[in-house]
Parts: structure tokens; C-alpha cells; sequence
């Protein structure tokens, strides 16, 4: 997706050789304009596999699984960090681990909102060692809904993420791929065969 590559160039900041911050237009602060756009491009790519629910993880990918849900025209569950008192003990669980936030917790969706019945397009703000995509891709597991794909907006492709999804068999689709970067500098997948 250009928009968003040149986007990332003008805007992200690569504050080391693993670190792509984003917050101006992406996770803290949102261009919802640019939002729905990614919504409707994941919308375009999955438009063929009958998506009942779109799957995210609590905080960040929230607006991009709400805008891929607008436009595939179904419903958006996020797996929540902690466990509401509201949510009782019906709930499917994983433990994951968070890079950007290096520590690891337990997320859950209840059993009231995902079942043997849906497909499920999984949606996430970044694809960079996959723990968490790992994590939600278990809870679609165990709740015997079909996982149709993955759906990220930026992809470390230079982290192993893309591999441990791929392994077992899932789709993964990333708006932006990243090959290397560095401060200053930004590369992307499809640019390097330009350069090879």
C-alpha cells in the first residue's frame, strides 16, 4: 500500500534496527482517514473468503480491526488484556508476549462472541515475532472457528514473525513490509528487487 509506505517515510521514526514508531499517525494518535483506508484494503484482499468476524488485540489494532469490519460489513471482537469482571468464566485464553512492551500476559474473548460458526480474518497494527498473532490464532483454534488470514498493517519482514505464521499454514497479508531499516532510512520488500 504506497499511501502507507510513504506515509511511514515522512512520518514514522526508526528509532533503531527493530524499532518503527508510529504513534503520530498509527497507534496513539490515529488518521482515521488513513484508517478506514487500510480497512478497506484488507477488505479487498479477504473479500472472497466470507469473513464473519474480524479478530484483533487490545489496544492497538483496534481502529484497523474496526475499519476492516466496516468494510467487510461484520462485527470486530478484540481480545482484552484483562479480564473485565463483567466477561464471567466463559472465555477462551492465550499468553502472549509483547515486544514493544516487553512482558507477557494473558488475553481472552468470550466464548459468547466466537464459535465453530465464523470465519475469522485476524487484524493487527504490526506482524514482527508474532507472539501475539500466535496467541489469537490458538483462541481461533480452540474456539473451532475457521482462521481465513492475517491481516497487518506493517510487517517487519527482517523479524520471524511472517515465518511462525506461515508454518502453520496460515495466510498473511501485510500492507507494508519492511525488509530493513535503520535510523534515517526505510526499506521495503518490494524495493528490493530494485536494488538486487
Amino acid at each position: 500500500m504506497k499511501q502507507l509506505e510513504e506515509r511511514i517515510r515522512r512520518d514514522g521514526q526508526i528509532l533503531s534496527d527493530t524499532v518503527l514508531k508510529v504513534d503520530s499517525f498509527l497507534n496513539h494518535q490515529v488518521d482515521t482517514g488513513l484508517a478506514l483506508e487500510i480497512g478497506r484494503e484488507f477488505g479487498r484482499i479477504f473479500a472472497d473468503e466470507r469473513i464473519t468476524k474480524v479478530l484483533t488485540i487490545e489496544a492497538s489494532g483496534i481502529q484497523f480491526a474496526m475499519a476492516a469490519g466496516i468494510a467487510l460489513g461484520v462485527p470486530f471482537v478484540y481480545a482484552k488484556k484483562k479480564k473485565a469482571v463483567t466477561q464471567g468464566e466463559e472465555v477462551y485464553s492465550a499468553e502472549v508476549y509483547s515486544f514493544t512492551k516487553r512482558e507477557t500476559y494473558q488475553v481472552s474473548i468470550s466464548r459468547n462472541y466466537l464459535g465453530p460458526g465464523d470465519r475469522v480474518l485476524i487484524v493487527d497494527d504490526f506482524l514482527a515475532t508474532g507472539a501475539a498473532l500466535i496467541g489469537l490464532t490458538d483462541i481461533v483454534a480452540e474456539s473451532g472457528a475457521k482462521l481465513a488470514g492475517v491481516g497487518c498493517v506493517i510487517e517487519k519482514s527482517f523479524q520471524e514473525g511472517r515465518g511462525l505464521l506461515e508454518e502453520r499454514g496460515i495466510r498473511v497479508q501485510s500492507l507494508a513490509r519492511i525488509a530493513a531499516m535503520s535510523p534515517g532510512h526505510v526499506q521495503f520488500v518490494d524495493e528490493e528487487s530494485l536494488v538486487h
